[in-house]
């Protein structure tokens, strides 16, 4: 039987290398029995090898500039690598490895390498750890009817939901990313607050805030969300508050007599008039404030709760439309009141939500949605870039 070109080369002494003298500085197709120099010192490049090999065909690569762990170096080919159809990279600084061929199973595999910390030829789909905050859009506040009867009063919207976490992303993958927009006050003519828009990143998914109970002769409940709204407060009646999803935030509170109740937040369930407590978070590197419920009032015009101030919601104010959510909080708006028989007051829209990613600053988020729909920057905070999504609804992205 003849003897394979592998075995032949190793007894003839001809499995050399032919050193390519010039760098090479884009993207190229090898040549079996050729080693180059590859300088990314400007780009990334791709190293495509050669196509039909054979059993002993070798191939060397180094990174000359040593700049490969910042400008990866890809090798593809039509054939296996390590056995697998995926791509691999030199991610390295001053990596060399050479490659030869076995079978159309294996296909090419690494068997001499320079500098590498672990394994020479990696997937460029290795996870990289990133840090999220999904923050849903707040519930907005319901409306009262004065000329339905006196001293009615709309219920806080809920906050958002709100979830954190860390999430292991592939630089080849792309993700979704939605920011819910805040929840529409009640309009005079007692309507109920609407619940806010979802946000997600991936599968990630924060539900709307909860909108707010609206008074019209008779109180309405609080709607179910992220926290729920508050329910509306009568004479001839109150009603009870919106349940919260667990994990993401908490119920509103029910109406009295003649006030509505505060809405639901990540932080606390709404109490009284008072809105649930915001959420802190420090992702970017400042502590900020997060899904607050938005407060009520009652037919003197009683003041909004703590939420007000530093939860990202607004407090219903007396014989006054209620205020709105502070955009990119989650924060529930305030819930209309009335004094007298004949007022009529518009609860208040909920805040807009946000999307926030923290990861490794060697990578780059960009959007893949074409055209582009989404909204973001990036900062630096220490040793990780922090991206900060304020609008768009079905957009992607990809680390890179």
């Amino acid at each position: 039987m003849a003897l394979t070109k592998l075995t032949t080369d190793l007894i003839d002494g001809s499995l050399g290398t032919d050193w390519q003298a010039t760098p090479k500085t884009a993207s190229f197709t090898a040549v079996a029995g050729e080693g180059y120099f590859v300088n990314t010192t400007s780009a990334a490049i791709t190293v495509t090898l050669p196509s039909s090999p054979t059993a002993g065909d070798e191939v060397s690569i180094v990174d000359y500039a040593g700049t490969a762990d910042t400008n990866n170096i890809t090798i593809t080919s039509s054939d296996n690598i390590n056995g697998s159809s995926n791509d691999v990279k030199i991610d390295y600084e001053r990596g060399g490895v050479s490659i030869v061929y076995i079978d159309a199973t294996q296909g090419w595999i690494a068997y001499n390498a320079a500098n590498e910390t672990a394994t020479a030829l990696r997937l460029p789909t290795e996870p990289l750890s990133v840090d999220y905050l999904v923050v849903a859009g707040g519930g907005g506040g319901g409306a009262s009817d004065g000329g339905q009867g006196n001293n009615g009063a709309g219920g806080g919207g809920g906050g958002g939901g709100m979830l954190t976490g860390t999430f292991n992303a592939l630089s080849v993958t792309s993700y979704s990313i939605s920011v819910g927009l805040g929840g529409t006050g009640g309009l005079k003519g007692a309507n109920q607050g609407t619940n806010g828009g979802d946000s997600t990143f991936n599968s990630i998914t924060a539900n709307g805030g909860g909108g707010g109970g609206y008074s019209s002769g008779q109180a309405s409940v609080g709607s179910n969300g992220g926290s729920g709204g508050g329910g509306a407060g009568h004479a001839a009646g109150a009603a009870s508050g919106g349940s919260g999803t667990s994990g993401q935030g908490n119920s509103g509170a029910s109406g009295a007599s003649s006030a509505g109740g505060g809405g639901g937040g990540k932080g606390s369930a709404g109490s009284g008039m008072n809105g649930g407590a915001a959420e802190t978070s420090s992702i970017t590197g400042t502590s900020l404030s997060f899904s607050g419920g938005g407060s009520a009032t009652d037919g003197g015009g009683g003041t909004g709760g703590t939420p007000g101030t530093n939860a990202g919601d607004s407090a219903a104010r007396g014989v006054q439309d209620a205020g709105n959510g502070v955009p990119n909080r989650g924060g529930g708006g305030g819930g209309g009141a009335d004094s007298n028989v004949n007022s009529e007051c518009d609860g208040g829209n909920g805040g807009s939500g946000i999307v926030i990613l923290r990861y490794p600053n060697t990578f780059t988020v960009t959007e893949t949605t074409s055209p582009s729909v989404l909204t973001f920057s990036t900062t630096t905070d220490g040793s990780d870039k922090v991206t900060t999504f304020t609008a768009g609804q079905n957009g992607t992205i990809q680390f890179s």
